[in-house]
């Protein structure tokens, strides 16, 4: 079991609610994965970081959450994170060997590399039909300015999102990473939201936390400092991948037959590979001419 967890407190007069993450092993898993380029963990791992904690407040068990970040001026190209209702994430990078820049505070510059025109999506899929689908004009391409712009366009709700990857000098691995998701809920009073401004404006940056051995709790006292607070849940996340062997036998279903057979033309065999964990699934000839089969029985039933 990882040490990659999620909380979710609530202030004890349910004005604020708060969801916070440590996301160290899945971004590093990520990275280990995709072997992404110091900005590209960075930008994939603050985008995982927050489908977790949204995926997390879906209420629908079956249900699952899809970000995709699409900077039309980066370097990145699209950034797709997906995580389900227990916050379990999984994602990839277009080109995760973009170069990497920094600001002249040696800090990553995301956003050149995400780009600062473009669209985040949002889709909300609970296994009931019709998914939701959000969109919004990113605002910096640095990820959680991002996100808090969605939740007050598309949600109208007022947010704080923080989000952080801290990368070693050297080796460029993960020492840590998380972020929190702060919401006002209707009804809120305006010595509360003065209250938590003044808070936010003296928190220190998430990884400076995790960093310092805070736990994600107690970033959540933290930033609700001077309220009474009240835990709703923990959760243990991790990276997660939801591929199988049977999703794309479906897949192929879904190819006309000349499709199927001419993807096994050049090697004697097909192969598909996972764009989340990069798998590879391989198809003989006579299993891909078993498929087409089953395809022409299903079709004359």
């Amino acid at each position: 079991m990882g040490n990659d967890r999620i909380i979710r407190c609530i202030t004890s007069d349910g004005a604020v609610v708060i969801s916070a993450a440590e996301t160290t092993e899945i971004v590093q898993r990520a990275y280990q994965i995709h072997r992404t380029s110091p900005v590209a963990t960075a930008a994939l791992g603050r985008l995982l970081t927050a489908c977790s904690i949204m995926g997390a407040q879906l209420k629908e068990s079956k249900a699952s959450i899809t970000l995709r970040v699409n900077g039309e001026d980066g370097t990145t190209g699209a950034i797709i994170a997906v995580s389900d209702s227990s916050g379990n994430v999984r994602g990839y990078v277009q080109n995760p060997d973009c170069p990497t820049e920094y600001y002249n505070d040696h800090k990553l510059n995301v956003g050149k590399a995400v780009g600062r025109n473009g669209v985040l999506n949002v889709m909300k899929d609970f296994g009931t039909g019709e998914p939701y689908i959000g969109m919004v004009p990113l605002v910096s391409g640095e990820i959680a300015e991002d996100i808090t712009s969605y939740f007050a366009t598309s949600e109208q709700i007022p947010t704080v999102c923080a989000l952080g990857v801290l990368l070693h000098k050297e080796t460029h691995e993960v020492l840590v990473s998380g972020g929190f998701l702060l919401q006002l809920l209707p009804g809120a009073y305006s010595a509360t939201i003065d209250k938590i401004e003044e808070n936010i404006s003296k928190l220190e940056p998430v990884t400076t936390m995790l960093a310092k051995g805070m736990s994600i709790k107690e970033i959540c006292d933290k930033a609700l400092e001077g309220f009474e607070v009240e835990v709703l849940d923990e959760m243990p996340v991790s990276y997660k991948c939801a591929c199988s062997r049977e999703k794309v036998e479906r897949a192929f279903m879904l190819m006309s037959n000349d499709d199927i057979r001419a993807s096994a033309e050049e090697k004697g065999h097909a192969e598909a590979s996972c764009h989340f964990c990069n798998k590879i699934y391989r198809f003989s000839k006579e299993e891909l001419e078993a498929l087409i089969e089953e395809k022409h029985k299903s079709k004359s039933e």
